[in-house]
């Protein structure tokens, strides 16, 4: 697993319960590998942002930016800016395997199983969102 450099991230992650920590881990581990797979977007930078893990191609600007929490009381999710067409893309490709809010997020149960396939697809789509 990737370390985390940001002292602010690590403690977002260290104050989820476990059943929300677990996932979202997973999901950060898959951001910085599906960025590893693709030249075009380079380093990501891990920040803060609304308080929420934030994952940007600052250095590259190839994409935008995937913000990882939990989502009321039982759910988590992956925000994208929410002027993209990102979530709209997604909703018509995987409407049968995630929910959806809005034109904001990707919202997931924590005890079930990831779409591993799905969200590695959804994560390179907002990754090189620029450069599409």
């Amino acid at each position: 697993m990737k370390e985390m450099v940001d002292i602010n991230v690590a403690n977002v992650f260290e104050q989820y319960p476990m059943d929300y920590r677990q996932p979202l881990l997973q999901i950060r581990e898959l951001i910085f590998n599906t960025a590893a797979g693709l030249i075009i977007v380079g380093e990501l930078e891990e920040s803060l942002k609304w308080n929420q893990p934030s994952y940007a191609t600052k250095f590259s600007k190839s994409g935008s930016p995937i913000r990882i929490d939990r989502f009321g009381d039982k759910k988590i999710a992956l925000f994208f800016h929410c002027q993209t067409t990102l979530v709209e893309e997604f909703r018509a490709l995987f409407s049968d395997a995630f929910e959806f809010s809005k034109n904001r997020a990707i919202v997931l149960d924590p005890a079930e199983e990831l779409p591993i396939n799905e969200l590695r697809f959804c994560i390179e789509q907002a990754l090189t969102y620029h450069k599409r």
